[in-house]
């Protein structure tokens, strides 16, 4: 009979368990629409595309000075390359051939067309060397245009776009409103595609944002469902240089420099705080 009771108990205790977390778990969700259609907060999420620098920086003086200083430490306590020990023998018995008691037959079989190969060498490398010219680090016809991926090619240059945000167009990060069924990447992922025809190739550094940033919209674009919105933003870097072949919206990409001629006091000095600095 005790058995038969402590089963009976367990089963009606199980079941009102059960319907009491069904229950609760209703009530959240049910909750959380709630909120949701209440918020008077529209959600969106951002990408902060960089693309990062192409070629080194040009050293300040005081790396100048200390490289200069690693490559004379670098000489001092080096040991002679083979090239190096090959030109001290050839000036070795061109010497020898010189001098008055020369003996031909002291020679090895290697003959005099030898003697002067490592010099033959330096000056076929030294030719070779005037020839060569350097790619230029500095593109005239891409400095000046902030649509070009091919300017600035040692700094970091970061992606703005121009949205609009009530009557007014404002540059700002991609972004596009959350939308339901979504995580917020996604949603980063989608802002990012939907400006050109060929999508940029970019890796996201982390699935959760590393910044956001609140605003309420112009007065006379505000309701009393909408005040405002909330922005995630979400780092990102440029893997292919291509750039798109065409945008669906005005794009710049800017140094860190550049951005307070663009940007919002307030929405650039959030964005600084996250910038990668190379």
């Amino acid at each position: 009979m005790l058995s038969h009771f402590w089963g009976t108990w367990a089963k009606i205790n199980g079941c009102r368990r059960g319907f009491s977390t069904s229950f609760r778990r209703e009530a959240l969700q049910t909750r959380s629409v709630i909120e949701k259609a209440s918020s008077p907060w529209s959600l969106h999420a951002a990408v902060c595309l960089q693309r990062l620098p192409v070629i080194s920086a040009a050293c300040s003086p005081i790396e100048q000075r200390f490289k200069a200083m690693l490559q004379q430490m670098e000489l001092e306590k080096s040991l002679m390359s083979d090239h190096e020990l090959r030109v001290l023998e050839d000036a070795e018995r061109i010497r020898r051939k010189q001098a008055d008691d020369y003996d031909s037959d002291e020679e090895d079989s290697r003959g005099d067309q030898d003697i002067v190969l490592a010099q033959d060498l330096e000056d076929a490398w030294e030719q070779k060397l005037k020839s060569f010219q350097p790619a230029p680090r500095v593109r005239a016809d891409a400095e000046k245009d902030l649509t070009s991926l091919e300017r600035c090619l040692a700094d970091t240059l970061l992606l703005l776009a121009e949205h609009q945000v009530g009557d007014r167009k404002l540059w700002l990060l991609p972004q596009s409103e959350w939308q339901e069924g979504e995580t917020l990447r996604q949603t980063a992922e989608r802002a990012l595609a939907s400006l050109s025809a060929a999508e940029l190739k970019a890796t996201f550094l982390s699935n959760a944002p590393c910044g956001v940033y609140k605003y309420k919209l112009p007065k006379g674009a505000r309701t009393d469902s909408l005040i405002g919105s909330k922005v995630f933003f979400f780092k990102a870097v440029l893997a292919e240089r291509a750039p798109p072949a065409s945008t669906s919206r005005p794009c710049v990409w800017l140094k860190k420099s550049e951005l307070e001629r663009h940007l919002k006091a307030p929405y650039g000095k959030k964005i600084q705080r996250f910038l990668l600095e190379q």
